[in-house]
């Protein structure tokens, strides 16, 4: 269903002669974002715990999630090309992958760890929403989770309204590119990483790292800035596999996929209020300034790993 929904949104979007056909394409791939919200971590998840392999979710969750920046790098040069002659080929061009990604759909197993015990939706959510009040870790790492994604990703796509204060036009997609190469690797070897360090050691570490180096290029913007800032993607993808390993560790087998969601819902109506003030602060500021009024959040979601850390060494337990 997430396949199809993105494949079909795509299709609207290379139509998108009119607002109408473009507001369609973009309920649609809300609609993709919601069937896969969730559920594509759980499937792995799963999948490995029913070959007795799920001590290595953090490997191939970051190999996974190295391919798609790897994919994200290759087409943020592609498709700035292709557009310079024409928008409408980059989504004509999109339709390919998109039919790709529903046929591969189609050969994906359903694992069996799991046998479904009611049909009745509200009971299974309710069943999800007792989880988190039974585990105080859950909580304090969703919330976290919640307040750093809506910071990280309203920053994130915010930032190009910043690096063209420094770069050229044609040198943006140069600094998109690198910020996916280097999610590309931190991505690959996250695993490993994780392995190494610790799945709360990384995270922390990786967030401590944004804060300052983005700190150090909003302060002082110069022309150096927009590289600093695509360095934080080194971190970023280990960082992802990092608290998605911490996350499944913590959820119930049976509410899963559904516990993932609500972090997802909690995260995405974060982005929308941060995004939407973000944009208010820099019409009323600067874009360096603005970004920079985001980092108090990141420092919040950095205090709350902090805690869980110290309350787990105070402890002895492994982190």
């Amino acid at each position: 269903m997430g396949a199809f929904s993105t494949l079909l949104s795509v299709i609207f979007y290379a139509f998108g002669s009119f607002y109408w056909v473009l507001a369609v394409g973009a309920i649609l791939e809300g609609l993709a974002r919601a069937f896969y919200s969730g559920n594509n971590q759980a499937l792995l998840h799963d999948t490995l715990a029913e070959s007795n392999n799920e001590e290595e979710y953090a490997e191939f969750f970051g190999k996974t999630g190295s391919a798609e920046q790897l994919g994200l790098a290759i087409t943020a040069i592609a498709g700035g090309a292709i557009a310079y002659w024409s928008f409408a080929w980059v989504m004509w061009l999109s339709v390919v992958p998109a039919i790709v990604g529903l046929l591969v759909s189609f050969r994906v197993i359903e694992p069996k760890v799991l046998k479904a015990k009611s049909g009745n939706v509200y009971s299974h959510l309710g069943e999800a929403i007792k989880g988190f009040k039974a585990n105080k870790k859950l909580r304090m790492l969703s919330l976290s989770s919640i307040i750093g994604y809506g910071q990280g990703e309203a920053g994130f796509q915010f930032r190009s309204a910043f690096n063209q204060t420094l770069w050229p036009i044609w040198a943006l997609g140069i600094a998109q590119a690198l910020s996916n190469i280097g999610a590309t690797l931190s991505f690959y070897f996250g695993g490993k990483l994780v392995k190494k360090f610790g799945a709360l050691k990384l995270l922390i570490g990786g967030k401590a790292y944004a804060l300052v180096i983005n700190i150090v290029a909003l302060v002082y913007p110069t022309i150096l800035s927009p590289a600093l800032l695509s360095s934080n993607s080194l971190f970023f993808g280990s960082g992802t596999t990092s608290k998605s390993t911490l996350m499944q560790r913590e959820y119930t087998k049976e509410q899963r996929s559904t516990m993932e969601s609500l972090n997802s819902l909690g995260g995405s109506i974060a982005f929308a209020i941060i995004s939407f003030l973000l944009g208010l602060t820099a019409d009323l500021l600067n874009p360096a300034k603005a970004l920079l009024a985001l980092q108090p959040l990141a420092l919040i979601s950095l205090i709350i790993l902090w805690q869980i850390f110290r309350k787990e060494k105070k402890e002895g337990l492994p982190n």
